[in-house]
């Protein structure tokens, strides 16, 4: 199971994830807004947004209302802004 290592919030909604396999991409965080649900309404305030943390054992990302997204789903089936780069592992 993969897990994020870190995290830096981006300007406009963007999510720059850094995986324990070494990719590192940034995603489009306003795809989680527009499903316009309770819990994503409140993801729509940029500072709001900004309190994304990771979950301790690396398995997620939550805001303060419980709003999360596992780590699966952003590494494989959230496509990147850009091209996923692979960080340089030590031997």
């Amino acid at each position: 199971m993969v897990k994020i290592i870190h995290l830096e919030v981006r300007e406009q909604f963007q999510l720059h994830l850094v995986f324990d396999d070494g990719v590192e991409k940034t995603i489009d965080g306003t795809q989680f807004i527009t499903k316009n649900t309770q819990l994503t309404t409140a993801l729509a305030d940029p500072f709001y947004f900004k309190q994304v943390r990771i979950y301790d054992n690396g398995r997620g990302l939550y805001w303060p209302n419980d709003y999360d997204i596992c780590p699966d789903n952003l590494r494989y089936h959230i496509h990147a802004l850009g091209t996923d780069q692979t960080a340089n592992k030590a031997a």
